[in-house]
Order: C-alpha cells, then structure tokens, then sequence
C-alpha cells in the first residue's frame, strides 16, 4: 500500500470515529461512516446521522425512560449543547415520524475534558415524555440525540422504538454498565438574558412608559425608570456639591 493511500485510510477512520455514539436504549446502527456520499461524515445528516428507519426496534417504557450515550467522539467538542427530541409514529419518509419537534429533554450543555475525543458516557435515567404526549403498549417512535457543536453544526443520531408497559421484560435492563455518568465529562443548565424585547426601538419599546432611560453596557443595554437612573447617579452628585460648599 502506497504511503499516501495509507495515510488517506488513517485519516478516514480519525474522522469516521468522530461521532456521538447511543448505549441505551440502542441505535438505528453504525453510522461512523465517511465516504464519497458523506464525505463529512454520515451524522451530520438530519434527522439521524444517514441512517433509515429500523425494522428491529427496541422496547421502551409508555413513561418514558433511560437514555445514554458516549459524546466525546469528535473532536472540538469540549463544549456543545445537547437536545433529546421524539418523533412519534411511521407516517413519516421511510416509514418514520413525520418531524422530529417532540422535545423530551430541552438544551443543556456538555462540558468534556479536552478539545480532542475522550471516553465517557453521559446518562439521563428518566426522560419524560413530551407533555401532554398520548402513547399506548405497541406504538412506534424514534428518539433522536442531537449534539449542536461550537460551530454551528449538529451530529444526529437515533434509536427506533416501540412502547411497552414499565417493568415489561421485552424492556433492556438499565443498570451501571450502560447507564452511568463519567466523572469527567461535566454538565451544564442553559439559560437565556432578554437583550431586546421584540418591538423595542433604540432602547425603549413601543408604549413603554416615557420616563425611562437606556443603559447600555459592554455593548448590551436594558430599560430602567428614571427614578433608577437619578438614583444611581445622586451620590455623585451630591458629593461634587459637597465639595464646592
């Protein structure tokens, strides 16, 4: 083998073990795939990573339940934000969901210990389903994990399921080999700060009170009554007043 075949050989296999990998409750299958039809990889793919709906599915609880999976397999992804949607049914392309907007668990982040692949495993033990989600023993869905990386693109990957009772023995066994969280790979809960509130025009919103002033700070700014605004700037001023005295 040519030296630079090797190389190209190596450096296919480096990209195609950069995935997110599903444990539990399983995976549609290897999607760690790069070739001519993916050349960036089949799990960038939406909705789940270039793979077709699964004939076989795996048993999982109409209450919902574990789901686990190893996110350290690409690098670059010390950070990213995580999401765990479900789509219901197999009225959908190739007999799956129709969409894939069922949130079950909302974006929060992951913090690894390096910027290049690491092992680990992080686990969620009891998703919730959907609210108000209406699911009986014997329907059909796919979970799907999405992993948005810091630059802006998201790796996919799911698992076909079917619904049955909590405690049926069809249902794997969730226990410390396949569910467990690895002590270094870190969460984190997402929150947002309103900057602008839609509507708002050069710091005041449209019928917002006309006593009130902007404050911008490092490039952000908010509203405030203009009580607030005299109150903060007062001490200044009567100490300035005081010194002329």
């Amino acid at each position: 083998m040519q030296l630079s075949t090797l190389f190209t050989t190596l450096a296919s296999l480096a990209i195609a073990s950069a995935h997110i990998v599903l444990v539990y409750p399983g995976t549609r299958g290897n999607n760690l795939i790069t070739n001519e039809t993916y050349p960036f990889g089949m799990q960038w793919m939406y909705p789940c990573g270039g793979l077709g709906t699964s004939r076989n599915r795996t048993y999982w609880p109409t209450t919902g339940g574990a789901v686990s999976f190893q996110p350290g397999w690409f690098q670059g992804h010390q950070t990213a934000f995580l999401h765990i949607n479900i789509g219901f049914g197999t009225d959908g392309p190739d007999h799956g969901p129709p969409n894939m907007s069922n949130v079950m668990q909302p974006i929060w982040q992951l913090r690894g210990p390096t910027r290049n692949p690491y092992p680990g495993t992080i686990c969620m033990p009891q998703v919730p389903l959907p609210a108000g989600a209406d699911v009986k023993v014997g329907d059909k869905a796919t979970i799907q994990v999405v992993e948005l990386a810091v630059h802006g693109a998201s790796l996919y990957s799911c698992v076909d399921i079917e619904f049955a009772e909590p405690g049926d023995p069809k249902i794997a066994e969730v226990n410390e080999s396949n569910c467990f969280n690895s002590v270094d790979i870190g969460t984190a809960d997402v929150y947002t700060i309103v900057t602008r509130e839609s509507g708002e025009v050069n710091g005041t919103t449209s019928g917002a009170d006309a006593n009130s002033v902007t404050f911008w700070y490092f490039g952000r700014h908010r509203a405030a009554p203009m009580w607030q605004y005299l109150f903060t700037w007062a001490p200044a001023v009567l100490g300035g007043m005081y010194m002329f005295l």
